[in-house]
């Protein structure tokens, strides 16, 4: 089964990687990283089609067997890069695949509506959003280590382990 993870920050360093970055490593996923691959602003017209990069993730999208989306808040929503790599692809990409969301809050409080807003996309995208979910705060990374704490990663792993199970069932 193919899993694709994407990355939805748009920072090249920050907790968002570094969650994104461990889930695709756990999980032996294809990474899409949204800080690299420098999509233009999604505007509707055909000529974006033929970009080397939207052709690249339209490719990778529809070779998915499932998808993990991770996004940070940004002022009470998801990313605007995540948003923009999702309008560059539809409902042929998604459709009924399995779909597992992660946020990344900066402070004690957030997340949640990053969360809300991706199963939102996701139920326009058909994709099926599973419930489990989680939202990582600021005390959950050692940044100057660049990885998640245990406790951290203990909750992570629970989530995809809860996804395997229902990725499982699905193939039976």
């Amino acid at each position: 089964m193919k899993i694709v993870v994407i990355n939805g920050t748009p920072r090249k360093h920050g907790r968002t990687r570094i969650m994104a970055s461990y889930i695709a490593d756990k999980v032996q996923a294809e990474y899409v990283d949204l800080a690299t691959l420098k999509l233009p602003m999604f505007d509707g017209t055909s000529e974006q089609r033929e970009l080397e990069q939207v052709k690249w993730l339209d490719k990778v999208a529809m070779e998915a067997d499932a998808f993990i989306w991770t996004s940070p808040e940004y002022h009470s929503g998801m990313s605007g890069a995540l948003k923009n790599a999702l309008d560059f692809l539809g409902g042929d990409h998604f459709r009924h695949k399995p779909t597992l969301l992660f946020a990344v809050a900066g402070g004690g409080k957030g997340g949640i509506n990053s969360l809300n807003q991706m199963r939102l996309v996701g139920r326009g995208l058909y994709a099926t959003v599973i419930p489990n979910q989680l939202v990582l705060d600021p005390h959950s990374f050692i940044r100057e280590e660049e990885r998640l704490t245990d406790e951290a990663s203990e909750q992570v792993n629970m989530v995809l382990e809860q996804f395997e199970e229902y990725l499982g069932r699905l193939v039976r």
